[in-house]
């Protein structure tokens, strides 16, 4: 019989069993609320057809919940004292694979080939910009991630998502309330940066539902969000990948300088040499202050600034 452990009394019960306690090493915070776990599969449109790449199970609380809803479930948790906790918990989920290994170290597109081995025929456009073969055609089947994800390493993780987005149907994350909200940020906002150019150019991000940190065990000091990312067939803006990420990087490496002087320093260090009069041009032809800043651009004007210049280097 299943067991579900969405509550305090059962993630400490199964924790002391074992003798075990969060590791701040992980980022390690329960969930102990079985609403926000029935929000998160709602946002994930989690249904009997899919293939769930589930992100850090820990004890298993989310998981349980996904092997009943899912055809099968791929969990990736990188604290192997959780073995023993896990074989308990999802004894009765036979539908559910664990993988011991930090996520960052994951050949995602050798597992999708592997779950899906008549589909994966070759890899996508990297975020880097460089080919590395076909991406996977869009009438075949996909992975829907969910994942909790620690604190300290979230960014790094939803950016090796992104780069093998062909794979995925979507991507359904907890993550701290100010991630979520500068992923979803609106230009000219303070909250707007790169991380929001960068995943706003792979995917429609939204934010699902508030999570309040009496929701975890331990409880954190920061309040969370549960961040759902629809991945983009095709990027909502046409230039050249490589060429506008470096654009992106540069603007924003220091924020407190105007995007001339930005971009006129960090654009040496992306290998690409732009003057003042070419970036002042740039700007100028598209009605914008040389004084504006990075923040206050949206993704499509990032990108007709990377037209204009690039049609002069």
């Amino acid at each position: 019989m299943i067991q579900h452990l969405a509550t305090t009394g059962m993630t400490r019960h199964i924790l002391d069993k074992y003798q075990l306690r969060a590791r701040k090493k992980f980022g390690q915070n329960f969930l102990v609320s079985e609403e926000v776990v029935e929000g998160i599969l709602d946002a994930a449109g989690i249904t009997k057809e899919d293939t769930v790449l589930e992100i850090g199970p820990g004890i298993g609380t989310m998981t349980t919940y996904l092997s009943q809803a899912a055809d099968r479930v791929v969990s990736i948790e990188i604290d192997r004292s959780l073995e023993p906790v896990l074989a308990e918990t999802l004894a009765d989920c036979s539908n559910v694979r664990i993988i011991w290994e930090d996520v960052l170290k994951v050949d995602l597109r050798a597992l999708y080939a592997e779950l899906f081995p008549e589909e994966a025929d070759g890899a996508p456009n990297g975020i880097d910009g460089e080919s590395e073969g076909a991406a996977v055609p869009a009438n075949r089947p996909r992975l829907k991630v969910v994942a909790n994800l620690p604190y300290y390493v979230t960014t790094p993780i939803i950016m090796e998502l992104l780069k093998e987005k062909d794979l995925f149907e979507s991507v359904t994350l907890m993550v701290q309330k100010e991630v979520a909200e500068r992923i979803c940020a609106a230009a000219g906002s303070r909250e707007f940066g790169a991380i929001t150019l960068a995943v706003q150019y792979y995917a429609k991000p939204e934010i699902a539902m508030a999570v309040p940190a009496h929701c975890f065990f331990p409880r954190p000091k920061v309040d969370s969000s549960v961040l759902h990312l629809t991945a983009h067939e095709k990027p909502p803006v046409q230039t050249d990948e490589a060429f506008l990420f470096a654009l992106i990087r540069a603007s924003f490496n220091q924020r407190r300088k105007t995007l001339v002087n930005g971009l006129t320093h960090g654009m040496s260090a992306e290998g690409i040499r732009l003057g003042r009069e070419q970036v002042t041009g740039a700007l100028e032809a598209m009605g914008l202050s040389p004084d504006v800043r990075g923040e206050k651009l949206s993704l499509e004007e990032f990108a007709s600034l990377a037209e204009l210049l690039r049609g002069q280097i």
